[in-house]
């Protein structure tokens, strides 16, 4: 039978809560995702608790707080203590969003689900990959490679390619087909027929051909120098460092070629941290931006009219006028953008300019109903330091806790000093004196050694057991050899983990990843308080909704489901109509196995193949002749099944003689190297209207389907034209060269 594969959600189905997924592989439990959602309610991540302890690896797929915001919580509430799995971009982006998160909340509530602590401890662990790179687990996941691959949703997104046994388990969810600025699209088409296939249904109802870029940008740019030069401001609520960075790009660059001189600002904790970061990933970027930098060396997020903030106090110093202000978080729950709006909400003036779909029950979400509401309520919170008897009182209360536990320090010391006193005295110091035995010695000095009696100590050679004699010294025994002290390299690296750590606390550059702002906030340790009042918001501005989502429209999913065309198909994240509507459609066009599981129900999708596992016994190998061709080696084998002694199916010699076979010529021509083989040898060549000739007389040309990626297979013929002369003969001998006929 085929690789048993078990799917379980923990969250995400049949609504647009976080996206959690177990996913079990020949009894190896894969957690892919770890998704909270901006309003962190702990309630969603219940069905994740009872399973966290028996999870052995985690796949990170997209680095906003859907796919992996419920990381550090996990870790510290639950015990997950797998090995985490990403892409570079996710990890240093996710890390900095949370980071965003946290200290947003930290200003206006007392927020204790997680701390910095637990966010640096949850990424530290993550190993991180590249696309495309085959990582061979161990241990008990020992035959599982795993492979991250291009999403083409957010900087790092990845499509995860799971294979055990030559069958592939695909996650594919928030992917889009088209190339933008900063992404190229996804490569989810390049997988032909897997095993499984695990997708979202979220866009499936939506049904609009998306604009193209030129005029997605240009209306985008319209609306919002619209409202400029009609005197209001235009409030953006982006994410922390995901699509953000594609309106970055468009507005700077329409902001260069228009000349418009409305001051843009980009406001999060850690806005500089993402642009350093951001700069340094232009190779998991568009084609066009690697491009531009290898010719001209110039980086397209080196910003020049979007300027970053990062605290409150730069925000309130902002020079009055019309302005454009793209500012975390997305939702309107927290952060900047909350306290912008309810400011700027009540001027008729103003723009409201949502670019992606609100998280169910936020703010954001409520803002974008059709038609919108006219008045909102919400929650003004901010911390002010404590003064007068409040201050006495939290100064007294800090000195009572510090005195508590310096008793208990004490104590715990003490009984350690007695503890140690006593294994001193059992392991027969040699500084005790030994009044029992009687020596020799003292018994030749007559009258004056008596006098010397109770100074006189039993050696100084201590034994193993002993502690040392005195207060804090500890004998260092280094290694020597014939050059001096041995040094151990490992004593002066400084690990990654280190270097993340002081990274990360200071300062705004590549050497300090936490911006000033930030950075001072977490050490501020001002005595405080949050006061709030509950505010009713009268609603004049513009709210309008443009789609920059970057996620792939229904018409394309379900075309890129039927080119995938899997084997079975399970429908994740998406509304329950949404769910439903798309679980009908590829039961009719993509395949006959298509599921849509609840929360915690747990479906049985192994294929259906007859795969088994055979030994190669050594009685068969030792008569196999091997030929290298490229990286790897093969051979022809005449072979028939049998058992070992340990009932295990093996490869044994025939035992009759080997029946005749057709020839099979095994390798992958590329016409390309062929030019440059027959070029070392003096023949002549030129590509010419898709074909190679070669010398005066003769032409090799390829028809057929070529071979698709991920699996497919296609059947390509070289085709060799031209009048048998020496020449001909000469080529189709060097032709044959580059194969291996078996």
């Amino acid at each position: 039978m085929g690789t048993s594969v078990q799917v379980t959600p923990l969250c995400g189905v049949y609504n647009e809560n976080p996206l959690s997924y177990l996913v079990s592989i020949d009894g190896f439990n894969f957690l892919i995702d770890c998704g909270w959602n901006d309003l962190f309610d702990p309630s969603l991540l219940q069905p994740l608790s009872r399973v966290a302890s028996t999870v052995d690896a985690v796949l990170l797929s997209h680095s906003d707080t859907l796919h992996l915001g419920a990381l550090p919580y996990a870790m510290k509430q639950f015990g997950l203590s797998a090995p985490f799995y990403s892409t570079e971009p996710v990890h240093r982006l996710g890390l900095l969003t949370m980071y965003d998160h946290y200290l947003s909340r930290k200003q206006v509530s007392d927020f204790d689900l997680f701390s910095l602590d637990d966010i640096d401890a949850a990424f530290q662990s993550i190993t991180r990959l590249t696309y495309s790179q085959n990582y061979h687990l161990s241990g008990k996941g020992e035959g599982i490679v795993i492979a991250p691959h291009v999403a083409g949703h957010l900087l790092g997104g990845t499509v995860w390619k799971i294979t055990k046994d030559g069958e592939d388990v695909i996650y594919a969810v928030d992917f889009n087909r088209r190339k933008e600025k900063h992404l190229n699209g996804t490569v989810l088409e390049s997988f032909v027929r897997p095993a499984v296939l695990i997708t979202d249904a979220y866009n499936a109802l939506n049904n609009q051909p998306p604009k193209p870029q030129r005029e997605r940008d240009r209306d985008f740019v319209e609306i919002i120098s619209k409202t400029l030069e009609g005197g209001g401001n235009v409030l953006l609520p982006v994410d922390t460092a995901g699509r953000v960075l594609e309106l970055l790009l468009v507005l700077e660059e329409n902001w260069s070629l228009k000349s418009l001189n409305f001051p843009i600002y980009f406001v999060t904790y850690v806005s500089a941290s993402t642009l350093d970061y951001v700069k340094s990933f232009l190779e998991w970027m568009s084609d066009a931006i690697a491009k531009s930098f290898e010719t001209s060396r110039d980086n397209a997020f080196l910003l020049k009219n979007i300027k970053l903030l990062t605290s409150k106090s730069e925000l309130d110093s902002v020079p009055d006028g019309p302005k454009v202000i793209l500012a975390s978080m997305a939702s309107l729950e927290a952060g900047f953008s909350h306290d912008i709006f309810v400011e700027w909400a009540a001027d008729v003036k103003n723009l409201v300019l949502f670019t992606e779909r609100g998280q169910f029950g936020t703010l954001a979400r409520m803002l974008q109903a059709d038609p919108p509401p006219k008045a909102v309520k919400v929650t003004m919170s901010r911390r002010v330091p404590l003064t007068g008897e409040e201050l006495i009182a939290y100064e007294e209360e800090q000195n009572r806790l510090k005195k508590e536990e310096a008793l208990k320090a004490s104590l715990i010391k003490e009984e350690e000093s007695k503890a140690s006193l006593a294994n001193d005295v059992n392991s027969s110091d040699p500084m005790v004196i030994d009044t029992h035995n009687k020596h020799p010695s003292l018994d030749g000095l007559g009258q004056h050694g008596s006098r010397f009696r109770d100074v006189l100590i039993d050696g100084f050679v201590p034994p193993s057991s002993s502690v040392a004699p005195m207060f804090p010294f500890y004998d260092n025994t280094s290694d020597w050899d014939d050059f001096g002290e041995v040094i151990n390299p490992d004593d002066y690296v400084i690990k990654d983990e280190d270097m993340d750590q002081g990274a990360m606390r200071t300062g705004g550059d590549m050497d300090g990843k936490l911006d000033e702002g930030s950075a001072s906030l977490i050490l501020d340790t001002t005595p405080s308080k949050v006061i709030s009042n509950e505010l009713t918001v009268q609603v004049k501005s513009s709210l309008v909704y443009m789609d920059y989502e970057g996620r792939s429209d229904g018409r394309s999913v379900k075309s890129i489901l039927a080119h995938v065309a899997p084997l079975k198909l399970v429908l994740v994240h998406g509304s329950a109509e949404a769910t439903e509507h798309l679980k009908q459609h590829c039961l009719k066009h993509v395949c006959p196995h298509v599921y849509a599981p609840q929360i915690e129900e747990t479906i049985d999708v192994t294929s259906d193949l007859c795969a088994y596992k055979v030994q190669l016994s050594e009685k068969l190998m030792s008569n196999v002749l091997f030929k290298k061709l490229g990286d790897y080696e093969i051979a022809w084998v005449d072979a028939e099944v049998g058992k070992t002694e340990n009932d295990m199916l093996s490869l044994l010699p025939i035992s009759t003689p080997a029946p005749p076979h057709k020839s099979v010529v095994v390798g992958d021509l590329k016409m390309a190297d062929f030019k440059q083989f027959l070029a070392s040898k003096g023949v002549k060549v030129e590509f010419a209207a898709g074909a190679l000739r070669c010398g005066e007389y003769v032409t090799l040309r390829k028809v057929g389907v070529a071979s698709q990626k991920g699996g497919g297979s296609g059947t390509q013929q070289i085709i060799i034209e031209g009048p048998l002369c020496e020449d001909y003969y000469k080529i189709r001998e060097y032709l044959y060269s580059q194969f291996y006929l078996l």
